[in-house]
């Protein structure tokens, strides 16, 4: 009991106190930025794999400047996000830190592949809408590695996010039988980004999260392109506008911002902020393609969307 309470306060010391305009300007537009990806993949006159290696590519550089200007050096770890005591400027990132996060970056090309794979294949808001369900899976990972079992508020949150998943599901085969093979390959993508998360948190409880943004970016880089490759995509754009974007607005804004409020905002406003990927994604979708959502899928949505802030609350038992 008392060891419970200890590690309670222990968490709540790290919480942010009181959350800023800037940390919540910033959560929101980054899931605005993070919505519009989908709709760059479809854009870009390449193969979807192809695209997101350009995204990756482009991006890599902007990022490994913002890195160095923070300070940090390739031969350093520096400083976790929450402060910590820096490694002498001659002792590098050790062995096994190099392999996390260089398996971290092969997660997230995997995880990039096979989301844009699946954004062809289902519609925008079915896209934005599972590629963003990691969030449900770290109470599950919590569950089976932390060996700490779901509350009450928590089961209830995976229950409908089930429920609304199936019937998301279910509804986007009967409109199509394709939508249903890209609902599943974005729900694989979801899959992959969770497990890009475990490795790259463990990376940054030595290294500060651009720097480790910066250096999983690189690690992506090979494997997306051995996976175009390998499905015999086109590589070379003749437009570089919707790359460009994509890059852009994707991995350098919204993935930047979204790493900037992640230390400064609770739980419950970043599940709250997430919701505005699928309503952007699904206007876009409605406004460009015409995909429009019928009653049972803004029912399946509604239900996802009430489990996301649920299980992004933290526990008060």
């Amino acid at each position: 009991m008392h060891r419970r309470t200890a590690e309670r306060k222990t968490v709540s010391s790290k919480m942010p106190v009181e959350p800023t305009a800037i940390a919540i300007a910033a959560v929101i537009l980054a899931n605005v930025a993070l919505a519009f990806g989908p709709w760059f993949v479809r854009l870009a006159d390449v193969g979807p794999v192809s695209s997101a290696f350009w995204r990756i590519t482009l991006a890599a550089p902007v990022l490994m400047a913002a890195a160095l200007s923070t300070g940090w050096r390739p031969w350093t770890t520096g400083a976790g996000e929450r402060g910590g005591t820096p490694r002498p400027a001659n002792v590098g990132l050790s062995p096994m830190l190099w392999f996390v996060i260089a398996l971290g970056g092969v997660c997230f090309a995997a995880d990039l592949a096979s989301w844009h794979l699946g954004i062809l294949r289902t519609t925008l808001a079915n896209a934005t809408l599972f590629g963003n369900c990691a969030i449900l899976m770290f109470p599950i990972y919590g569950f089976l590695v932390a060996r700490a079992w779901p509350t009450r508020i928590q089961g209830i949150a995976l229950l409908l996010a089930g429920v609304g998943a199936i019937l998301l599901m279910g509804r986007s085969y009967q409109l199509d039988p394709r939508n249903l093979a890209g609902d599943m390959l974005c729900l694989l993508a979801g899959v992959l980004y969770t497990g890009y998360f475990i490795l790259m948190a463990r990376a940054r409880a030595t290294m500060a999260p651009i720097p480790a943004l910066a250096l999983s970016t690189l690690a992506s880089i090979l494997p997306l392109l051995v996976f175009a490759l390998l499905l015999g995509e086109r590589m070379w754009p003749t437009q570089w506008g919707p790359l460009l974007g994509l890059a852009l607005v994707s991995q350098i804004i919204g993935q930047g911002l979204m790493i900037f409020a992640l230390g400064r905002l609770p739980p419950l406003i970043v599940g709250l902020a997430l919701l505005v990927q699928p309503v952007v994604g699904a206007t876009i979708g409605w406004t460009v393609y015409g995909e429009k959502l019928g009653l049972p899928d803004l029912f399946g949505a509604s239900l996802v969307a009430v489990a996301l802030v649920l299980v992004s609350r933290r526990a008060r038992d």
